[in-house]
């Protein structure tokens, strides 16, 4: 049985007449880390949304563990609702929801798109929270977090729905060193739980010493 969680081949996207990916391909394992590194504008953001079934692609395919998408064809809402199950994303400015709480934002999406009971989803988010070293910030609104603590919220998030794969849009950009440690560690743990990562960065520094495996794209391509 093969280990590779995340598959992505031929991968081939345009915006007009602008190519921004031009056939990129990854294996990612289970439990691995994978930095995907990169100039500003060759493609790191669009790959892991187009994994995450934000961003239609012209061709190629994607597999999360066992769901499949395809270039070329829409994503039909029984395919969405289960790549949602396998995959959570942590955006670069967190986008939470600024009217909710950390706690309600960690729950929004096992209670209205999963359909699990309040109760429940609040149980899960707290030990979520708590995990993550804030669970005192859990009826703060996002405006009263700081950088850190909101990442923190936002990866709670991806997790809610317990999915074995979560992607990070350029985690480390508003960190100061210290936190990005803490970051690290944090990521460590997740990778023993057997979750699979891939991590869009410039940060190298980070990548070095964090990840299992680092890959280049460049112009839209890896190298």
């Amino acid at each position: 049985m093969s280990n590779t969680v995340v598959d992505i081949s031929n991968l081939h996207l345009r915006r007009g007449a602008r190519p921004i990916l031009g056939g990129v391909s990854l294996q990612v394992a289970r439990g691995e880390l994978v930095a995907v590194m990169g100039p500003s504008g060759s493609g790191k953001t669009t790959v892991l949304r187009a994994a995450a079934g934000l961003e239609a692609f012209d061709a190629g395919r994607i597999v999360v563990d066992g769901v499949a998408l395809d270039g070329g064809s829409s994503i039909s809402s029984a395919t969405l609702q289960r790549l949602r199950r396998k995959i959570g994303m942590v955006f670069q400015f967190h986008c939470l929801f600024e009217h909710l709480s950390a706690i309600d934002n960690v729950c929004l999406a096992p209670v209205h798109a999963h359909s699990v009971p309040a109760p429940e989803a609040a149980r899960r988010g707290r030990e979520l929270l708590r995990a993550f070293g804030v669970e005192h910030r859990a009826e703060a609104l996002p405006r009263e977090l700081s950088g850190g603590e909101a990442q923190r919220v936002a990866i709670a998030r991806a997790l809610a729905v317990d999915p074995p794969v979560l992607l990070m849009d350029e985690p480390t950009a508003s960190l100061d060193p210290e936190r990005r440690g803490e970051l690290g560690e944090l990521l460590q743990g997740l990778l023993r739980q057997g979750r699979t990562l891939v991590v869009a960065t410039h940060d190298e520094e980070f990548a070095r010493a964090w990840a299992t495996r680092m890959v280049r794209l460049n112009e839209g391509r890896l190298t």
